[in-house]
């Protein structure tokens, strides 16, 4: 039951009489001059995408990746490799050579593509199988060179890795099989078509012709948004130039701008619709449209900009540049939406105009009220709030549960596909000298090459590792390097729980004994450090992203309990994705290789599902506090608002849905994730949250929802969100 009417705090919502304002906000004079200057805003357009295309392809891009952690292990490992002159502070490509009947009768042909590699640009040095003796596997038939290369994987040109795989190729032979593998190896490999931005584009404009069953209409959210991504993908490519953008921004740029372009062009569309049938023209239609739903789409870009702003808080080089570009891309929707739309419903609004009219009319014949399944829904919920509430809460809660044993890490080789030289490369290697050696660990002994060697006398006796290799010093002789190969594969809990014991009890000992300084580094402990980096700095994101978020919706809605509500909300949609993408790709459900989740994945996909699960908690609920404010019936409200947006929400969230799956196509495994976790979060948040759990809160709120404590209300500044219909 509703608390009774009065119940809540002295501070009531504003009456419904101060609501009056003077026609056309900024939002619908922004819309008027749009249409008065139609086919100006349009050009406007057509420049800005023809300029910054031009300009991103005359000046071309520069991402580049910056996984620096400061003041961890492996970080000084890096630092320290590289002030001494050592050749470890390079990452390195191995070329793998199998040959069943041996290496040794292949040992002229391989000399002599080794020394031209060791020519060609951004090698540092090379090792042959021949020079090495642990190089070559017990039988002979699998051994591997080792190409050191001038700097870090990410900072390489993949022209220079192309060069480098092309010339190991030329080898190949009947009986004689060479696959390279390596960090660089693997970001130099085609990534194939863009499969899956194509099937999302396709998907939405399928969903778009059922939902209004005109090609034109359909059409202009659809424009809206590849108009806006198109242009944020070119100042992207030129921001790469000023700021540290890492490589794999663009594709989760054109994911996450298709699917908030459509979304909020979607939701103003809806609106200007509605008008439409309320009798309105075309032009005054579109100026209603942009007061109203115009309002909350700024806002709730507002949103997502401060949700994905926040990822700064967890001083990570990388996302940081990553969370910059998707800010921007929300930027320039937001603008298209705000410009572009009202332009294209005033160029195209006569037949819009028709055939909305058309359809209202036929619905009325048959005497189908608009929203009347909605408003059904959201009775049914009404009648009883507390069970639809606890099965919808406990469904999720228990799709949420398997994030609880989530491991971070990164992909490797041995999770690429089939087919690429990386994996194949992967599989050799294990199968010639066990899993553990796709995995290496790097320990840097400060001191010299005596104190290496004791301390590599002591490593390779330690618990977990198969085999410790030759000291190497560098070249001014301050640092010696052993490579510890474990006896597990990289993505086993046995490799990190090495390194641990490696720092946390091997190394304090021996550092004691020789009088050094050890770290523990290379790109598994990397990994291993950045996850638990990401790990240790996620309360403090979540902090400001949930607490800035919340601030701009007590400000919005004038409420305490309305921030309160969407902010546990959009949590539990959340880890219901992450539940979901634990049991997929760490478990391996449905035939998916088991690995550790992308560790960058999880902060990101929580600022940008909590930026979007903010654009239908504003929507809903200020089409709720609307009719609130207008009848002060908040039972009817709550119907009323569900019905007015139950369609729309469910259309845009089917839209996202769909271009976010769509990414499950990519070949990308980290792409994998990203769209399956974005798509179960909308999914959750469109359906289940906001069809059934916020109805039901609401119900058991009651006119407590708007209860906002009198000092606070005498401090905070009156905001209008939702600027009501005006005849």
């Amino acid at each position: 039951m509703s608390p009774t009417r009065g119940s809540a705090a002295p501070v009531a919502p504003p009456a419904a009489g101060r609501l009056d304002r003077p026609r056309g906000g900024r939002f619908g004079s922004l819309a008027g001059w749009a249409q008065r200057h139609r086919w100006a805003a349009l050009l406007l357009w057509v420049a800005l995408l023809a300029a910054v295309t031009l300009g991103s392809q005359a000046a071309g891009a520069a991402y580049r990746n910056d996984f620096s952690l400061p003041g961890t292990d492996s970080q000084a490992a890096t630092d320290l490799f590289t002030k001494h002159g050592s050749a470890q502070a390079g990452d390195s490509v191995e070329i793998v050579l199998r040959d069943g009947r041996g290496l040794e009768g292949r040992k002229a042909a391989v000399e002599k593509m080794l020394a031209a590699v060791k020519d060609l640009p951004s090698v540092a040095d090379v090792r042959s199988p021949y020079a090495d003796a642990s190089a070559v596997s017990e039988e002979g038939t699998i051994g591997y060179a080792t190409v050191t290369l001038d700097g870090k994987a990410e900072a390489v040109p993949k022209e220079d890795v192309t060069a480098i795989i092309d010339t190991a190729g030329t080898i190949r032979a009947d009986g004689l099989q060479v696959e390279l593998g390596g960090d660089a190896v693997r970001g130099a490999e085609d990534k194939g078509s863009p499969t899956a931005e194509l099937a999302g584009i396709l998907a939405a404009v399928v969903i778009l012709g059922l939902l209004f069953g005109s090609v034109v209409a359909a059409a202009v959210p659809l424009i809206t948004a590849l108009f806006a991504v198109g242009a944020a993908v070119g100042l992207i490519a030129l921001a790469s130039h000023v700021f540290t953008i890492a490589d794999f921004t663009p594709p989760i740029t054109m994911l996450v701008g298709l699917g908030v372009g459509v979304d909020y062009a979607l939701l103003i569309f809806y609106r200007y619709r509605h008008e439409l049938t309320a009798g309105a023209g075309p032009a005054d239609a579109t100026r209603k449209a942009l007061d109203a739903a115009g309002r909350t789409v700024f806002f709730a870009g507002c949103t997502v900009i401060i949700a994905l702003l926040g990822l700064v808080a967890l001083g990570l080089g990388s996302l940081q540049g990553v969370a910059l570009a998707l800010a921007l891309t929300v930027l320039t929707t937001m603008a298209a939406s705000l410009v572009l739309l009202p332009a294209l419903l005033a160029i195209f609004g006569t037949r819009i105009r028709r055939h909305v009219l058309e359809h209202a009319a036929k619905a009325a014949a048959k005497g189908r009220a608009e929203g009347r399944r909605w408003r059904a829904l959201a009775a049914a919920v009404q009648r009883r709030p507390l069970p639809a509430l606890l099965v919808a809460v406990l469904a999720m809660l228990a799709l949420s549960a398997p994030a609880l044993g989530m491991r971070l890490g990164f992909a490797d080789a041995g999770n690429d596909p089939r087919t690429s030289t990386s994996k194949k490369a992967y599989d050799l290697l294990a199968e010639g000298f066990g899993p553990g050696f796709n995995g290496p660990l790097v320990v840097l002994v400060h001191g010299d090459e005596a104190a290496g060697r004791a301390v590599r006398s002591e490593l390779a006796e330690a618990q977990g590792v198969a085999e410790a290799s030759p000291v190497m010093p560098s070249d001014d002789g301050a640092l010696s390097t052993v490579i510890v190969f474990p006896t597990s594969a990289p993505q086993d809990e046995g490799t990190t729980d090495l390194v641990h014991h490696l720092r946390d009890d091997v190394a304090p000992a021996l550092e004691r004994a020789t009088g050094t300084e050890l770290l523990v580094g290379g790109a598994t402990a990397g990994s291993q450090d950045f996850a638990e980096t990401v790990s240790r700095r996620l309360p403090l994101f979540v902090a400001v992203v949930v607490g800035l978020s919340s601030l701009l919706l007590m400000l919005v809605f004038r409420s305490v309990l309305i921030p309160v509500k969407a902010a546990l909300l959009n949590l539990l949609s959340i880890s219901a994705a992450l539940g979901v993408m634990t049991l997929v790709f760490q478990e391996g459900w449905f035939g998916v290789q088991p690995g550790p989740i992308e560790a960058f994945l999880p902060v990101l996909i929580f600022a940008i599902v909590f930026g979007l699960s903010m654009d239908y908690e504003v929507f809903l609920v200020s089409r709720i506090h609307e009719e609130w404010e207008r009848t002060r019936d908040h039972s009817l409200a709550v119907r009323e608002g569900l019905a007015a947006t139950g369609k729309v929400i469910t259309a845009a969230g089917a839209i996202m849905i769909v271009v976010f799956a769509a990414f499950v196509l990519s070949p990308d495994r980290m792409l994998q994730q990203f769209g399956l976790g974005l798509a179960v979060a909308i999914l959750m948040d469109a359906v289940v949250i906001r069809c059934l759990i916020v109805p039901a809160v609401m119900q058991l709120l009651g006119e407590w929802a708007w209860w906002l404590p009198a000092p606070l209300a005498r401090r905070l500044p009156q905001v209008a969100l939702e600027r009501p219909a005006d005849g």
